[in-house]
């Protein structure tokens, strides 16, 4: 992906609980990666509540660490647009609902990077339908199974590789922890045809997440002091798909649909797949005998890594 993206694109970064220092934790990784500054006095920074006030929740080192890696990524995929970043009082499906309402009413893209059990989610899921904005959820981090709101029909569900360089030959196959599977709650959205599973079916695309060969973060350590870290997982993935949204800016097909009531930006994926790099090898679980593409990698769609990975930005 080259390019920078345009002040004119926010994109914004829902999560939980305060951040202290991320202004200045992120400037610290802004200016080691070359990037310009985006800070709260030059307008490219801003940082609310779920509800868009100034007030900020309580902190926690855990969501903090969240918070820093979705703001790098979104960085360094669209180092040129506005970050709002809203933090939901807790991590709740009703707060960080509510904090993505907030989001998507100021932004052209939302990044989630959590998922919980699909279990009394459905009275959530409206907070995830909005037309026009690009709205990124993370697959999981717990191997096959499917996880909200990566499952909800309104969502681009983003899994996880595993990427590795030999020289010049790059090898990528699927994480093994990152999340997949068959919904058993949401309907099958009009842009997916996947044979074997009859509702939706999670991921729709998919960036790295090994931690094993993880990805630079400055945040806050364990003990509260800021410094270089390393992270991985579904959490990496979902601001990185959202950055690149940012970066092509054409949320043109994110409408609505007035025949399935769904938005459209996954679909454009789905028109589009020559433009991604199909996976074809690894597995993130056991998904029964004889095992499927719900768990295993293939050729074209499979549920680990949807219908590939970025290869530059057409599919968007």
């Amino acid at each position: 992906i080259t390019g920078t993206g345009s002040s004119a694109t926010t994109v914004a970064i829902v999560d939980a609980y305060g951040y202290t220092n991320a202004a200045s934790d992120l400037a610290a990784y802004r200016s080691v990666m070359g990037q310009t500054a985006c800070t709260i006095a030059n307008g490219c920074l801003k940082i609310v509540n779920q509800s868009g006030g100034s007030k900020l929740p309580k902190v926690n080192t855990g969501w903090d660490q969240e918070q820093a890696l979705d703001l790098d990524m979104v960085s360094t995929m669209c180092p040129g647009c506005k970050i709002l970043l809203v933090q939901a009082t807790t991590p709740s499906f009703a707060n960080l609902g509510a904090a993505v309402n907030y989001a998507a009413a100021h932004a052209q893209v939302v990044s989630n990077s959590y998922g919980g059990g699909e279990n009394g989610s459905s009275g959530y899921e409206a907070d995830y339908n909005h037309a026009g904005v690009a709205v990124t959820a993370s697959a999981g981090d717990s191997g096959y199974g499917a996880a909200f709101p990566a499952t909800s029909p309104h969502v681009i569900a983003v899994g996880g590789t595993s990427l590795n360089w030999n020289g010049t030959t790059r090898t990528e196959t699927v994480w093994s922890g990152t999340g997949s599977g068959c919904s058993a709650i949401y309907g099958k959205p009009t842009w997916q045809h996947d044979p074997l599973c009859t509702t939706r079916m999670e991921a729709d695309v998919s960036a790295v997440a090994d931690p094993n060969t993880g990805v630079a973060v400055y945040g806050p350590g364990n003990g509260g002091r800021s410094g270089w870290l390393v992270f991985g997982g579904t959490s990496v993935a979902a601001p990185l798909i959202g950055g690149i949204y940012g970066e092509t800016n054409n949320m043109s097909t994110c409408a609505n649909n007035p025949k399935t009531g769904t938005v459209g930006c996954a679909s454009t994926l789905y028109a589009n797949p020559s433009a991604l790099n199909d996976i074809t090898s690894g597995n993130n679980g056991n998904c029964g005998n004889p095992t499927t593409y719900f768990c295993t990698a293939g050729p074209g769609y499979d549920g680990p890594t949807g219908l590939g990975t970025p290869h530059g930005s057409g599919a968007f």
